[in-house]
């Protein structure tokens, strides 16, 4: 076992000590830890969910394509009249 995940594991304990002392104290809400949590809860998480990349089909990467080649041959024959 490593030192990590004995760290966390006495954090937990803890922290369901401080509950059971809250509960037996007359404090029903026991008081949230504030800060950033610990690293394990961290990884467990889900990852958010993104944007779906999208995937361009050949036909349309041609069409494309065959645009900027016709847009650039535009621009050429205008600069070769100024």
């Amino acid at each position: 076992m490593n030192l990590s995940k004995i760290l966390a594991e006495i954090d937990q304990e803890i922290a369901r000590l401080e509950q059971a002392k809250a509960l037996l104290s007359g404090n029903a809400a026991p008081k949230k830890r504030g800060g950033r949590p610990a690293a394990s809860a961290a990884a467990s998480a889900p990852a958010p969910a993104g944007k779906r990349k999208r995937n361009i089909s050949p036909e349309g990467r041609k069409r494309i394509a065959e645009a900027v080649k016709k847009r650039w041959e535009r621009q050429r024959k205008g600069n070769a009249k100024s």
